[in-house]
């Protein structure tokens, strides 16, 4: 599986930091000077700003930084979702509420639920690459996570129209947020929650259905409550979709503008262990200081904010490179770490290898792209892809 040698001007390693400029013009630039400014450095009316992976990691290992305090993601989506989703939760009933998801995300049941949702899909791609055809990779990807999104929450089959409406949905609430957000507004809030609580009727229906071949329906049978099942739905739907949809056409073009072969499963998860790392499909992590502690060599006291530049602290690795390995304080961080390591991340990494095992196996090149803008997650409006 392999591109097109590309032959693009020196420019083309410009393009991912374009996509973040088209996406946050003020605050990409902030985050990337604070780079330059240590490992862990405090900013009046930001917090405590983490620019270092190995800093990174002690602290989302750390109880004393937590996820339901001022200034974490629990003042974002605690009034959208409640109060009893992973998002938000610490202790033991975030432990015990993971413990009850975890056998639902299996690599071998993700890898089967999207062999199965993504087969046809998959296969009509497969033909429109190999008659020469001139592809839309965004939108491709927007009816495919759509469609496994639509089966996680019960939905089942749905048409493609169905499948680009509800990812249109997440991209409506998701790009509610900015790199700069500590809260949503009421307006917000009540936009999001018609949202979500349709999605979150879709999945109550599926869940007292009690068919255990949804996901919904083994929700139940791991004996999650109705109201559990309904918050991890909304969960998933805002985490999940628009993070596999906006990292693939990023993936294919760092392929293609660099060059590189992917010849094999090995090579594959190696390419998109690199690129995950270039893209940062999360930014930002945040978290609220509970007792006094160091962040690296900095003291913050309960109630301070600390912000985990995850994109700094990824791209001091380096340019793109699939040949160089992370070191072990980077492996995956960009999915967080210890207790609230991404739940998600064997169906994320599912969907993934299933599309660009099946768009690399053909020599792609970028015909032309154009970068989103007013999104919280930098990505490609469009991304028109052909193989020669």
């Amino acid at each position: 599986m392999s591109p097109a040698p590309s032959a693009a001007p020196p420019s083309r390693l410009d393009h991912e930091a374009r996509l973040y400029l088209a996406a946050h013009p003020l605050a990409y630039p902030l985050v990337r000077l604070l780079a330059r400014l240590g490992p862990v450095v405090r900013v009046p009316g930001l917090g405590v700003v983490v620019n270092d992976a190995a800093v990174a990691r002690a602290v989302l290992n750390d109880e004393r930084f937590r996820k339901d305090g001022p200034g974490s993601p629990a003042d974002l989506w605690t009034p959208v979702l409640g109060p009893s989703v992973l998002l938000n939760m610490e202790g033991p009933d975030h432990l015990a509420l993971r413990r009850k998801l975890m056998p639902l995300f299996t690599p071998a049941y993700v890898s089967g639920l999207v062999a199965d949702v993504l087969r046809e899909p998959l296969k009509a791609l497969d033909a429109r690459l190999a008659r020469g055809e001139t592809v839309d990779l965004v939108d491709a990807m927007r009816v495919m996570a759509g469609a496994v999104i639509c089966r996680t929450i019960g939905l089942g089959e749905v048409p493609e129209e169905r499948a680009r409406e509800l990812f249109a949905e997440g991209e409506r609430v998701v790009s509610m947020v900015s790199l700069r957000s500590r809260r949503l507004s009421d307006r917000q809030v009540a936009i999001a929650r018609r949202v979500l609580d349709r999605i979150g009727d879709i999945a109550q229906a599926a869940y007292e259905a009690g068919d255990e071949s949804t996901v919904m329906g083994r929700m139940r049978v791991q004996g999650l409550s109705a109201a559990e099942a309904r918050g991890a739905a909304g969960a998933f739907f805002l985490t999940g979709t628009e993070t596999v949809a906006t990292f693939v056409p990023r993936l294919v073009a760092l392929v293609c503008d660099h060059g590189t072969t992917v010849d094999g499963p090995d090579r594959l998860d190696r390419v998109i262990d690199e690129a995950m790392r270039v893209t940062t499909p999360t930014p930002v992590m945040l978290r609220s200081v509970a007792e006094p502690a160091l962040v690296g060599e900095v003291a913050v006291r309960p109630g301070d904010r600390v912000l985990i530049a995850t994109h700094n602290c990824a791209r001091a690795h380096g340019p793109f490179d699939p040949s160089r390995p992370h070191p072990p304080e980077l492996r995956h961080l960009w999915f967080g770490a210890g207790p609230h390591f991404c739940i998600g991340y064997p169906l994320a990494l599912a969907e993934i290898r299933a599309v660009a095992s099946t768009v690399l196996s053909h020599r792609v090149r970028v015909v032309r792209r154009r970068a989103a803008r007013g999104v919280l997650i930098p990505t490609y409006e469009h991304l028109w892809i052909t193989a020669s």
